[in-house]
């Protein structure tokens, strides 16, 4: 018999609640475990029992195992052993952990999506806390954030999060890779209660129709309920061209977003924080969204040390129309938050317009005033929208109507 081997995972000075695993096949001599742990004393025995039992999955009865292991929870040992395994042996059948109960929550396509942190797909220490950081959703990249030979070992990694992770509410993301690569992935996470899709580098209308494809094939094999959602991004030139035929390519795509750092490089310009090289793209790609009636998410900024920066940065991006952004940093994820939210200012202007406006309807009136200014429909619908995001956030009590009428009256 031929000598197979497979080195997986992370291992190193820096890393944490990961392993690097070595698998090595042998003709005889049964199943052995070399374990380097710092938990080994309190764990080892349930690490070495686990991978016992996947290795028993793989029907796999002879080999050397070398588990160099960083604190990484039972769901991350046995992606990184299911990764070994099926780089040595050609295996489909997939160890999966219970999908916890937490997790078996679906989303709706008008859900608010202020905040969307990335976590890079391959680092489960970022992943394991992430809900309790507070963003609208959570991104499991395989993309960028990904060295292409570990691709295939993210992929399992990302499973298995989707499963074992709670995400505290937080819509729950994958953006998957380009081309063959990502209709691959897909395999790996719709059945897995995946809320959103994003597709990267997105620039026509058939990019999404193959996604939205492969996707309702996956789930009529499997016979899955949810909705996946879709959420393109439009990362050159002409993906901007195409920004309108890409938001009404699918009835499931709920956001197109902006991605700077690749646009201006497309573009063969710098980004700046001002960011008058990319307005018209910005711009653009908001009228597109709302022409559409999905909702413009805008670029990620990647100072993650100056905040009154990207105060500054979402305060513009909200003036424009936009409705979210990404993070890279979770301590953005507040500042992002406050600032796409309703202000005080906001609020109050809102209730006035959609309260002279209900008189003025119990008045009869076909014309509707406040102070010197006639309000029209779009102003209304506006203001409308406004209280009701307000209401979602908590911002705004439900019997807002009745206290604003007693502060008139006192």
């Amino acid at each position: 018999m031929n000598k197979k081997i497979a080195t997986v995972g992370n291992a190193g000075p820096k890393v944490r609640s990961d392993c690097e695993i070595t698998l090595e096949l042998k003709g005889k001599g049964g199943i052995v475990v070399d374990l380097v742990s710092k938990v080994k004393t309190l764990y080892g025995e349930s690490i070495i029992n686990l991978c016992h039992e996947v290795l028993t999955f793989y029907k796999i009865r002879n080999a050397v195992l070398r588990i160099n292991d960083s604190g990484a929870l039972p769901f991350v040992i046995s992606a990184r052993l299911e990764a070994a395994v099926k780089k040595v042996v050609n295996t489909d059948p997939e160890f999966l952990p219970e999908m916890i109960s937490e997790n078996r929550y679906s989303t709706t396509r008008d859900r608010t999506r202020f905040s969307r942190l990335y976590l890079p797909g391959n680092t489960p220490s970022l992943m394991i806390n992430a809900g309790l950081h507070s963003a609208y959703g959570i991104i499991l990249d395989l993309e960028d954030s990904v060295a292409p030979d570990k691709k295939d070992e993210a992929r399992i990694l990302v499973r298995n999060a989707l499963r074992q992770i709670d995400f505290r509410g937080a819509e729950r993301m994958v953006r998957i890779n380009q081309g063959k690569t990502g209709l691959e992935d897909l395999h790996y996470v719709v059945p897995h209660n995946v809320n959103i899709i994003l597709i990267p580098k997105c620039e026509s209308a058939d990019q999404v129709k193959r996604i939205e494809t492969e996707i309702n094939a996956i789930r009529k094999k499997l016979k899955i309920r949810n909705t996946v959602f879709l959420m393109p991004i439009i990362e050159s030139a002409l993906g901007i061209e195409h920004s309108f035929e890409i938001a009404k390519a699918s009835e499931d795509i709920v956001a197109i977003v902006i991605g700077l750092e690749d646009f201006t490089a497309d573009m063969g310009v710098a980004r700046t924080i001002e960011g008058s090289e990319s307005l018209y793209a910005r711009t653009r790609l908001i009228v597109a969204a709302k022409a559409a009636g999905i909702q413009p998410i805008d670029s990620v900024f990647s100072d993650v040390g100056d905040m009154e920066a990207l105060k500054q940065n979402v305060l513009n991006s909200k003036a424009l129309g936009f409705e979210g952004m990404g993070c890279i940093h979770p301590r953005q994820i507040a500042v992002i938050n406050q600032g796409y939210a309703p202000d005080e200012t906001e609020l109050e202007k809102s209730k006035k317009i959609v309260l002279a406006f209900e008189e003025a309807g119990q008045k009869g009136l076909g014309v509707v005033a406040l102070g010197s200014k006639m309000i029209d429909p779009p102003v209304v619908a506006r203001a409308q929208k406004t209280i009701d995001l307000a209401l979602r956030l908590g911002k705004l009590s439900e019997k807002w109507r009745e206290e604003s009428s007693s502060k008139e009256v006192n």
